[in-house]
């Protein structure tokens, strides 16, 4: 009466992996889309301790910010990029008071804005490494219009792409997911919809070099 032999697990490419009772094991998951924790921003500590311009309008039932100084005589330097580390929230309110404080400074900040920009790469990469499908798709959302809001940003922006395309090129694939009904519009929302967008208006703004950049690190990069 023969005898079945027992299977035996194994890792792949092993020597064990070639006896012919072994099974292969699938191989661990990568992890490379997983969220990343968010740590307590400077935005944060900052907006806790009263240190920032800026509230909730209570008269807008939460949904809008009020400035206590005019936005004009704000030291931008200061200001726009403490406000970009606050992309990485999601809670509120200080998502809110991060993404409308940044629409406003940008939307009134004109001449000031260049000279900031080397501040707010590092703040842009944080919130696009959390790879949290709500603050990728905010934070793309800002970088669209921080490269229309001022002259020459978007040329600037070309030498410091390298830092932030990285996880441009890991999450472009992700197109839009009808999903759910009941899911709610942000988390609907495609990332490698508003990652084609974005690139593409890196490109119109970023002058002669800015193709060529976008395309060393998105070789698949096709602009419409």
């Amino acid at each position: 009466m023969s005898r079945t032999k027992k299977e035996v697990k194994a890792d792949g490419f092993t020597v064990k992996a070639l006896m012919r009772n072994s099974v292969v094991a699938r191989p661990p998951p990568t992890g490379v889309f997983k969220q990343r924790p968010s740590k307590p921003t400077a935005f944060r500590t900052y907006y806790e301790r009263r240190e920032l311009p800026i509230a909730v309008d209570h008269n807008s039932r939460g949904k809008n910010i009020a400035w206590k100084v005019d936005i004009e005589k704000l030291d931008y330097q200061y200001y726009l990029p403490l406000l970009f580390h606050g992309l990485c929230e999601t809670e509120y309110p200080y998502e809110l008071l991060a993404r409308q404080g940044i629409h406003d400074m940008l939307e009134r900040g004109g001449s000031k804005i260049l000279p900031v920009l080397p501040k707010l790469i590092i703040p842009i990469r944080n919130a696009m490494n959390t790879k949290n499908h709500q603050v990728m798709c905010s934070t793309l959302r800002i970088l669209q219009y921080l490269v229309m809001s001022a002259d020459d940003v978007g040329v600037a922006l070309v030498p410091y792409l390298k830092q932030i395309l990285p996880v441009f090129n890991l999450f472009k694939n992700k197109k839009r997911n009808l999903g759910d009904a009941i899911e709610s519009r942000r988390d609907r929302e495609s990332i490698g919809d508003l990652i084609e967008e974005t690139l593409e208006i890196l490109e119109n703004y970023g002058g002669p070099d800015a193709f060529k950049q976008i395309k060393s690190m998105i070789p698949t990069y096709s602009p419409a």
